[in-house]
């Protein structure tokens, strides 16, 4: 930004609106992308995502505007939201149950080393590329775009939707090309019968109160993590550590963000989804409450706790994926996991844009303790709401019945591994 405002004569106006254009996309690609990948099915939607990143990329390189460089970053931030329901309900609905959990958990740990890589390159391409270097580092993502178009290449349709949809042998089929001629839908556990179940289901008939779990935790879950990543310089600055502390406590924090993940994703089957969440809400909360009754102490007691609660948060982060793809049937999977990307992005939002009003209007200590007190919400209604799902297989873990899970088909070779 600090190159594209005097290049394109932003306002602050302009500034303030394409620095959230990319959120504001992500909020309607989640609820867009969710519909249709229930309704057309995985595969279609797995590349409008690249397309839309590949042409909205190349076009921003001759950008002349505010407005247009807005539209462009709107649309990467549609394709983004698009992403978060087709990918993760096409891992999980490939995968076996023992892995289930690590690998979306893996996506958490994935996107921080992502922002971590687009920072640097990003600083990089600033540096080195001339006056028109913006350009280029706005165009760069197309790149990405590219890379993930050619990789899905060849990647056929998930069996489970097509069973959903009454095509059989179109998922028998696919079963052989990815598993083996040995394999079947007969290897597939006993599929619910919900044909009746839509869009709308996720407001009611007993979905509504999962999906209203998946948002609330999710958004409780982003909202200090949104504000704390974005504004570790200033709250660290707030908190009395200025110079090399504020430096190496960003560093110290991003890091830790990181490991938190890693050892959540480590937990996610050993603990169980439900204690993980938990756990992870209870102590970072703890951690949050501390930084607020410290916020005149001793500069390294105030790092230990910013630290604790990165390290701890870590598990409810790893769940955002894990849950909403889960405790849903194959017919609303998708259109779960868009819905709870969409809300909990507002909270994102909201909580970017308040800390710094926050910091000067009401202080660093009680800007902690409002935070503590999203994240011991966000432990309240996990208490209540939050089901176990990890060693059930999909159709138990999306079963409104918890208390007695079905009887499930396998053969005896695929007996000798996880259940789908």
């Amino acid at each position: 930004m600090t190159k594209v405002s005097p290049a394109l004569g932003l306002s602050a106006f302009w500034e303030g609106l394409i620095a959230a254009s990319a959120l504001i996309g992500i909020f309607f690609g989640g609820f867009i992308g969710g519909a249709l990948t229930d309704r057309l099915g995985r595969r279609v939607l797995y590349f409008v995502g690249p397309v839309l990143f590949i042409v909205c990329s190349l076009a921003q390189y001759w950008v002349q505007s505010g407005e247009m460089l807005f539209a462009l970053r709107f649309l990467n931030g549609v394709a983004v939201g698009i992403e978060y329901p087709v990918a993760t309900a096409f891992l999980v609905e490939f995968l076996p149950k023992k892995h289930r959990g690590p690998c979306l958990a893996t996506l958490t740990i994935l996107w921080f080393a992502g922002a971590a890589a687009a920072y640097l390159t990003g600083e990089a391409i600033l540096n080195f590329a001339g006056p028109e270097a913006w350009r280029f580092t706005l165009a760069s993502t197309a790149v990405i775009g590219a890379l993930l178009f050619l990789v899905r290449l060849g990647t056929p349709e998930s069996p489970r939707w097509l069973i959903s949809k009454g095509r059989h042998q179109e998922a028998e089929a696919i079963i052989r090309r990815v598993y083996g001629a040995g394999f079947s839908l007969k290897n597939l556990p006993e599929q619910a019968d919900c044909k009746n179940l839509s869009f709308g289901s996720l407001l009611h008939s007993g979905y509504g109160r999962r999906m209203a779990f998946v948002t609330i935790f999710w958004t409780c879950s982003v909202i200090p993590v949104f504000a704390v990543y974005a504004f570790a310089p200033k709250v660290l600055e707030a908190l009395h550590l200025s110079g090399n502390w504020a430096s190496y406590g960003s560093i110290a924090i991003t890091l830790l963000f990181v490991i938190g993940c890693i050892v959540a994703t480590r937990l996610v089957n050993s603990l169980g989804r439900r204690k993980l969440l938990l756990h992870s809400f209870l102590w970072s909360g703890l951690a949050l409450l501390l930084l607020g009754f410290l916020r005149d102490g001793p500069s390294m007691l105030i790092l230990i706790a910013f630290g604790a609660y990165a390290l701890f948060i870590g598990g409810a982060q790893v769940l955002q994926l894990v849950y909403p793809n889960e405790i849903f049937p194959t017919e609303i999977r998708a259109g779960a996991v868009g819905m709870g990307t969409s809300m909990s992005r507002i909270g994102a939002a909201v909580g970017t844009y308040l800390v710094p009003i926050s910091l000067q209007t009401i202080g660093i200590g009680s800007t902690m303790y409002v935070a503590a007190g999203i994240t011991f919400f966000g432990l309240l209604v996990s208490w209540f709401l939050a089901p176990e799902t990890a060693s059930r297989n999909l159709e138990d873990a999306a079963s409104l019945d918890q208390e007695s899970p079905k009887p499930h088909i396998v053969t005896s070779r695929m007996s000798k591994r996880n259940s789908w």
